[in-house]
């Protein structure tokens, strides 16, 4: 169990970003129940390494 371990939060890290996390939230400014600003926050964060190809083309700044 995993309860029994201990486990530092550097491994903890790794093993999260081996794999990806998606971070994803919304956010509303209202006044007098009229929405005034409205931000949709999405992020992915994982890690890269020779096996995973960058997003981006070779070559490019």
């Amino acid at each position: 169990m995993i309860a029994d371990q201990d486990v530092a939060l550097v491994d903890l890290l790794d093993r999260l970003l081996a794999g990806g996390v998606v971070l994803a939230g919304d956010i509303t400014l209202r006044i007098a129940d009229i929405d005034l600003v409205r931000i949709d926050l999405k992020a992915l964060i994982s890690s890269v390494n020779d096996t995973v190809p960058p997003p981006w083309k070779q070559g490019a700044p």
